[in-house]
């Protein structure tokens, strides 16, 4: 979270009309499935599965990402699944605003709260619900179906533990943040 600026090559990223910068090299799969809220960066190699979503005839979307996030380098997000009264189905992966998520971690959350930073090499196991202004350490491992409670900073696993609580800035602090990691991303 430097205060430098992050410059990338003008052709590697596609700019939506509400300010998402994909890159060309992330792999999205899936994309009517896929709700970016806008100023979202997807970085290179980043991989969102919109493709795995319940079958039928309703339009549900696959994965909903909130506004200011950022997908990490070689981050994997796809949607949990469960096999439920004999049938196989995926639920969606929601996905709150200023959330960040470090590469190489591997996300199959139900949902991720906002203003959330999750490190490098972390694994959110299927199904785990983490609220609002939570800090999840670099090689974290959320086990699944956990409920990580706001404020708070997990570490360690697998299962990961709570380690810290975070102060109640911690909102106004990583909402500033993901602004400025954003407004700092230029082309050149």
């Amino acid at each position: 979270m430097g205060s430098g600026f992050t410059t990338y090559n003008k052709g590697e990223f596609i700019e939506t009309d509400t300010g998402n910068k994909v890159s060309r090299r992330s792999l999205i799969s899936g994309s009517q499935n896929i709700v970016l809220g806008g100023k979202t960066i997807v970085h290179s190699k980043c991989t969102i599965r919109g493709d795995l979503r319940r079958a039928g005839p309703s339009h549900q979307a696959a994965v909903l990402i909130g506004r200011f996030c950022s997908l990490g380098e070689a981050s994997v997000l796809r949607p949990p699944y469960k096999t439920y009264k004999g049938i196989f189905s995926y639920y969606p992966l929601k996905i709150g605003d200023h959330v960040d998520i470090g590469e190489n971690s591997i996300v199959e959350a139900a949902s991720i709260g906002s203003h959330v930073r999750i490190g490098k090499n972390c694994i959110i196991g299927r199904f785990a619900i983490i609220k609002d202004c939570c800090l999840i350490e670099d090689n974290a491992v959320v086990a699944p179906n956990s409920v990580i409670p706001s404020f708070s900073v997990v570490a360690g696993g697998p299962p990961a533990k709570i380690v810290a609580q975070l102060p109640e800035s911690t909102q106004d602090v990583f909402e500033a943040q993901s602004k400025d990691n954003y407004a700092k991303f230029i082309s050149v």
